[in-house]
């Protein structure tokens, strides 16, 4: 999520969230209590990239939910819970899709053009 707050001297500021809002309540008591978001950053990659990706990682990360059972339940609960989120914010216009499955250079490249479609140069 991006979201601009007005600074008390009437500035304006922008900051990015990651990984925020989880959920829809988490969305609309953001947007009630602190300010409405410009726009959501979605990271489009399809469940079976991920796996490889996040099985890959695994081999080296020592993370322990870095395993196929784990990733599993992750992708169900980010369907079930943060996807109505996105589609939330998709159906106002508030989504910037960004295609996930190129290399990390091309991913970088379109992010950044896209925020500055966005935002402006000076984001």
């Amino acid at each position: 999520m991006t979201a601009t707050l007005e600074k008390s001297e009437g500035g304006r500021g922008k900051f990015l969230i990651d990984g925020f809002p989880r959920q829809m309540d988490q969305a609309l008591k953001f947007e009630e209590s602190v300010c409405p978001a410009k726009f959501v950053l979605f990271f489009d990659c399809p469940e079976q990239e991920m796996q490889r990706r996040l099985l890959d990682r695994g081999k080296t990360s020592g993370r322990s939910d870095d395993n196929a059972d784990s990733i599993k339940k992750r992708f169900k609960t980010f369907v079930e819970t943060s996807m109505p989120v996105v589609d939330y914010f998709d159906g106002q216009g508030r989504v910037v899709k960004v295609v996930a499955t190129k290399t990390p250079e091309q991913v970088y490249k379109e992010t950044k053009e896209k925020l500055e479609a966005r935002l402006g140069k000076d984001f």
